[in-house]
């Protein structure tokens, strides 16, 4: 049988690699839009971690998400928070997000150096009200001295450092107020303890007891992280994520099945003699649908090795992009495209296997 199903597909190499390629662009499409996603929320973490912040403390006004949000808090609720016992560095930011999507912190390079020290490939701290420190990405090509445009605005150069703490740009605070018109304000504010996780408890339950400090949202940076997920960040996000594998499962299904019920009409005579040689509709049943499951196998690995390609492809040339292949999915994009091929080809063989013997040795 094994031969047979090769036979048939080596007989008409169009159709088959059509085929093959229609799974591999279903496997493309889920894991580029999981890569784009997930690689995005995955890197925000990274760099979190990177920042070297023990706790996190936010307005309840504003969302999970800093940057999202208007910087609403005074930024002298630093100077309260840095009075709390256990508290070593109280680092006020005010994050905004340009319509590029671009995240731009705003410092007080003081205490958020003193959550984690800046790594300097090249240059140092802020000398003046518009100079700006970039990390190794964006100052791929550029120098100390070079202009940079931020906000609407020409920022000199002053650092270029190692990239994973929080953001790509940093510019002092005060100048980020001035510019967004949020001056004297902070988004959150991140916390370094003493031994962490320690005091942890102790210092959540010292802010609480704070006076003018009800308002505030108090926690661990691993809690904080917990909330960077699909499901607690917006229902868009996995709407996004199921609409675009939907449609990928409909290109494959139409495809397999335009595919295989073409073949089925082709090869009515030869059906017919397998018929009457005994074979039974099982038998001709598992002949489509062996195709079509070696169609599935060949279209999904040349989907997934051209996902990691192209992973591959776009971090050398766009490192800051975030487009990771999430493994999870590989695993669930192949099953996708396996499933989807062989419903499609269900009904074709299905009508297949009722064909009449003797009408199909008739057909011309």
């Amino acid at each position: 049988m094994n031969k047979l199903v090769l036979g048939n597909l080596v007989h008409r190499p169009l159709r088959s690699v059509i085929s093959v390629f229609a799974v591999a662009i279903e496997v493309i499409m889920i894991l580029s839009i999981t890569a784009i996603l997930m690689g995005k929320l995955n890197g925000f973490k990274d760099r979190t971690n990177g920042i070297g912040m023990d706790m996190f403390v936010r307005p309840s006004s504003a969302n999970n998400f800093v940057g999202m949000s208007a910087a609403g808090a005074s930024i002298k609720v630093a100077d309260v928070l840095a009075k709390v016992p256990h508290v070593v560095v109280a680092a006020p930011v005010n994050i905004q997000i340009t319509n590029s999507f671009d995240n731009i912190y705003g410092i007080d390079f003081k205490t958020f150096d003193g959550l984690l020290p800046f790594v300097f490939i090249s240059g140092g701290p802020f000398q003046g009200p518009y100079d700006i420190i970039v990390d190794d990405y964006i100052g791929a090509g550029k120098k100390v001295g070079d202009t940079l445009t931020v906000l609407n605005h020409p920022f000199r150069i002053c650092g270029i450092v190692e990239h994973g703490k929080g953001g790509r740009k940093f510019i002092p605070i005060e100048t980020m107020g001035a510019l967004t018109g949020t001056q004297g304000r902070a988004t959150a504010f991140y916390l370094r303890t003493e031994t962490p996780p320690k005091y942890e408890d102790d210092v959540k339950k010292s802010i609480a007891a704070t006076p003018g400090m009800e308002g505030y949202v108090v926690m661990t940076t691993a809690d904080y992280l917990s909330f960077m997920s699909p499901e607690h960040l917006t229902p868009a996000f996995n709407i996004g994520l199921e609409v675009v594998i939907g449609i990928a499962v409909v290109i494959g299904f139409l495809v397999i099945f335009q595919s295989m019920y073409t073949a089925v009409m082709e090869r009515t005579r030869e059906i017919g003699i397998l018929k009457s040689m005994g074979a039974s509709r099982t038998y001709i049943v598992s002949i489509v649908l062996r195709e079509t499951g070696m169609l599935a196998v060949a279209g999904t690995v040349l989907g997934i090795a051209s996902s990691f390609a192209l992973s591959a492809i776009l971090q050398n040339r766009f490192p800051t992009l975030d487009f990771v292949i999430n493994l999870p999915y590989v695993w669930k994009s192949a099953v996708i495209a396996l499933v989807g091929a062989l419903l499609g080809a269900f009904y074709p063989a299905l009508k297949a296997a009722r064909k009449d013997p003797i009408d199909a040795l008739a057909y011309e």
